[in-house]
């Protein structure tokens, strides 16, 4: 009876995980025209990731002072997939760019901008999650939400974010309220200052995971790479062909194995897809 009762339990968890990945969109930024060709190892024997110890979800120290997290995980599934040694080192943010550019490390994996100065510097791999924007509402707000119905809403938004310019040149009239950043901006909408937010959708997330039963994302996610970044990418030196290129072809394999799906499911229980 018990085993029965066990195995139950087990069916459900795993109806409950498939039904999150076909329910939940997922990131999808490989270019379906890649070519799968094996890179040649002989020219890349190993992989040293650089990365930061601050930024969780992506790349953080838990209470036993283990290095994990979302790029973390991904670094090592790389290598994996490349077959070749693997390091992956945490230094200070402001330190971890310069120690790439003096070759302590191979790749940095830490949300390096790929701004024009960064790229004077070091070439980026594929993307492998962009940075969308979204609205969010109150959740008994979420199914009557219609983007085309926003005058005279009141929007809260990040003070001097590409967010708010996007509003103001889209939706001129909605009425923006600003703040100092997307957590005062939530608030506002979860007491009810604000009718709505809008603003970067990972930010958000991390706020409705802790919020579930106040408010939720609503409508679609808005892709501006332009406005509001070209997303996450890994950073070589400038020149680093070998490396970029193997860690772009392994990026193409794991989105197409399920590797990438699996990893954004576990790290981003609220997805801001």
């Amino acid at each position: 009876m018990k085993s029965t009762r066990a195995l139950s339990l087990l069916l459900i968890g795993l109806g409950a995980l498939v039904y999150a990945a076909i329910a939940q969109p997922l990131p999808y930024h490989v270019d379906p025209s890649a070519r799968e060709i094996l890179p040649a190892t002989n020219a890349v024997p190993a992989i040293r990731f650089l990365t930061s110890s601050d930024f969780p979800p992506f790349n953080f120290r838990d209470s036993g002072g283990e290095l994990i997290g979302f790029n973390i995980d991904l670094a090592k599934r790389i290598c994996s997939e490349v077959n070749v040694a693997c390091t992956i080192q945490a230094w200070p943010w402001d330190q971890a760019a310069n120690a790439l550019a003096d070759n302590q490390g191979d790749a940095l994996i830490a949300g390096l901008e790929m701004s024009p100065d960064n790229g004077a510097l070091f070439d980026f791999s594929a993307t492998y999650l962009e940075l969308p924007g979204r609205f969010v509402t109150r959740a008994a707000d979420t199914a009557a939400f219609d983007p085309t119905k926003l005058a005279g809403k009141t929007v809260a938004v990040r003070k001097g974010s590409a967010h708010e310019a996007f509003l103001k040149r889209y939706i001129p009239r909605a009425k923006l309220s600003e703040f100092a950043n997307e957590v005062e901006a939530l608030a506002a909408v979860q007491s009810s200052a604000a009718d709505l937010f809008f603003g970067d959708a990972m930010r958000a997330s991390f706020w409705l995971n802790e919020n579930l039963d106040c408010c939720a994302f609503a409508g679609d996610a808005y892709f501006r790479p332009t406005q509001f970044g070209e997303g996450l990418a890994i950073a070589v030196p400038a020149g680093a062909d070998p490396v970029r290129h193997a860690i772009d072809w392994a990026l193409v394999r794991l989105k197409n194995n399920g590797t990438l799906d699996e990893l954004y499911l576990r790290w981003f229980p609220v997805g801001f897809y």
